[in-house]
């Protein structure tokens, strides 16, 4: 299992684990076990004539081997003579990645406040709750990559720390300009003003917040993005090194 701190939680893989396959043709050991919940997400070669499924469970990754008369699985980490996990790269290309491109996907489909040049070559979502005093410091902090172009922010606007948060974010998302609007929120001091806003935009910072929740995850800002080609995430506000694991680099 990756680690949780540097890679997605349960809760979200859990969350798109419906990127498994959907047959009910499997050898009958392994179906009994998707009978019995778990997700089997594909097939791969495994030494010593076995058959290998990659699976997994409430967001737990496993593999599963079939023997080779078709009438036995094992579920469990196979090794070779130097200790060597033959379970990962498979449980890497069959169930981590298929769920990590869904989640960026969930990401995309939110609504979120664009935060810099729409051509930036590096695209950064981030949980943002308008009484997020660290919201504010990493926006400010993330100033140097966004300005030069090199990182655009995706602010998914969530109302979760305090009674007015909600509507603040109602507020922002439904502004004439919410790019500007955060900015001055942000950038400027200038406290966006909790104010009626139509049902559609209320319901996008509930869906926001549904999201949030749904993705287990449980700070602002909570940060995503995609490094080496994997999703990261960083919860709070991300430590210097991080930061520029982020931002791909060094400040422009």
């Amino acid at each position: 299992m990756c680690n949780p701190s540097l890679r997605l939680t349960g809760s979200l893989l859990c969350l798109v684990a419906s990127s498994a396959i959907a047959d009910d043709q499997w050898p009958a050991p392994v179906g009994a076990l998707a009978d019995q919940g778990l997700e089997i997400h594909g097939e791969f070669e495994a030494p010593g004539g076995l058959t290998g499924y990659a699976a997994s469970h409430q967001g737990r990754e496993m593999a599963l081997y079939l023997t080779p008369d078709g009438e036995h699985a094992i579920v469990g980490t196979m090794v070779d003579a130097e200790g060597n996990d033959l379970s990962e790269a498979a449980l890497d290309e069959l169930v981590r990645a298929p769920q990590e491109l869904a989640a960026w996907e969930r990401l995309e489909n939110s609504h979120w406040i664009q935060d810099g040049d729409a051509d930036a070559p590096r695209v950064l979502y981030t949980f943002t709750d308008p009484n997020c005093p660290y919201c504010r410091r990493f926006w400010e902090q993330a100033r140097p990559w966004v300005e030069a172009g090199e990182v655009q922010l995706r602010h998914i606007m969530v109302g979760i720390l305090q009674q007015n948060s909600p509507a603040k974010a109602a507020a922002l998302l439904g502004a004439d300009d919410p790019a500007a609007a955060l900015h001055a929120h942000s950038g400027s001091g200038e406290d966006i003003q909790p104010a009626a806003q139509p049902r559609e935009v209320e319901d996008q910072v509930y869906r926001n917040n549904q999201l949030f929740d749904e993705l287990g995850l449980y700070a602002t800002p909570t940060t995503l993005f995609q490094h080496d080609g994997r999703l990261e995430r960083v919860d709070g506000m991300p430590s210097e090194e991080r930061m520029l694991q982020a931002m791909g680099g060094s400040r422009p």
